[in-house]
């Protein structure tokens, strides 16, 4: 019972932690209004397996000393921070669509690689230090010391698949035909507010300090 409850526990706050937006969602929304469902399930899934690789370095002991080191979290910061840019930058220098393209259904898109779509899904949260302070504080106070490695590794994957499943919930809202074509018919603009906000996430994590 006292698993149950510390799992019980942990998805309690991690359903909160997911659900509000960040760069997380603001990337699986852009797959999904550009690239169709499919890709942006894969990415949402190549998140869950960076959640997991979060998940595994804290319960390792990783965690603390990431966040005990500047330098350790400053690299990670300023990877994030780049990518963050660069997804926004080119997202904002995308062209609106085109009226041809959107008579065009999912079937006769040229398809995204499913590995490109998991890469960008495993590092656009793996560059992420938040999740390396979240993770670490999340089990610290959560979950017991004696809890065998093996069991909170298991509250890991509980969580992973979570965050799988809301964002592949998100995929298939935001692929409905008629919210779709709401989105695709701002154009230009879609793709100037959703660069402008990975933009942003960058920046409000250049700003983020290790003790946050």
């Amino acid at each position: 019972m006292q698993y149950i409850f510390e799992f019980l526990g942990l998805m309690a706050v991690f359903s909160i932690f997911i659900v509000v937006p960040g760069a997380d969602f603001a990337v699986i929304l852009r797959q999904s209004i550009v690239h169709g469902r499919r890709a942006a399930v894969m990415t949402g899934l190549g998140m869950g397996f960076s959640l997991l690789f979060h998940i595994s370095y804290t319960i390792l002991g990783l965690g603390l000393i990431v966040s005990q080191s500047l330098m350790l979290f400053s690299m990670i910061k300023w990877a994030g921070v780049l990518y963050l840019v660069y997804l926004g930058i080119k997202s904002f220098r995308e062209p609106g669509f085109k009226v041809n393209e959107i008579e065009i259904t999912d079937a006769d898109r040229k398809p995204v690689s499913v590995w490109r779509c998991l890469a960008t899904g495993f590092i656009t949260n793996a560059l992420n230090p938040k999740p390396v302070l979240f993770f670490l504080s999340l089990f610290s106070t959560l979950v017991h010391h004696d809890t065998p490695g093996l069991i909170q590794f298991s509250y890991g994957i509980g969580m992973a698949t979570a965050l799988v499943a809301w964002f592949a919930g998100v995929s298939t809202f935001f692929t409905v035909k008629p919210v779709r074509d709401r989105f695709i018919a701002s154009g230009k603009w879609f793709n100037r507010i959703t660069g402008a906000a990975l933009v942003g996430f960058g920046i409000r994590l250049a700003l983020a300090r290790a003790a946050d």
